[in-house]
């Protein structure tokens, strides 16, 4: 794809706005839930997993966002890059700038 009239950025960058996307689309369901759905989440997880374990809200809220994660469709990352190659102003809402810093890094 030659991004023409869309992104012509490197690979890597789209790597790393493609998982800034995929985070940010979590990251939008967990601030819909309360923290009694964030501890009752937690807890079922963890009971799932056989485990009995005390742990503080910021654990709980690590385990819901996996649990979120591994349950929100997302597109592939071939697909979503098609996609943000020919429309990447409709992506700029939705990426926290998390891609930056691993471009910084990088």
């Amino acid at each position: 794809m030659d991004g023409a009239g869309g992104s012509e950025e490197p690979l890597h960058i789209l790597r790393g706005k493609y998982h800034d996307y995929c985070s940010a689309q979590v990251a939008d369901l967990l601030v819909y839930m309360s923290p009694d759905e964030i501890y009752t989440l937690a807890h079922s997880v963890l009971t799932e997993e056989a485990r009995a374990d005390d742990i503080s809200y910021t654990e709980m809220v690590g385990i819901a966002t996996e649990w979120l994660s591994r349950r929100v469709a997302l597109p592939p990352f071939e697909v979503w890059v098609e996609d943000y190659r020919r429309h990447p102003k409709r992506y700029d809402e939705y990426l926290l700038g998390l891609w930056k810093r691993q471009e910084d890094e990088g």
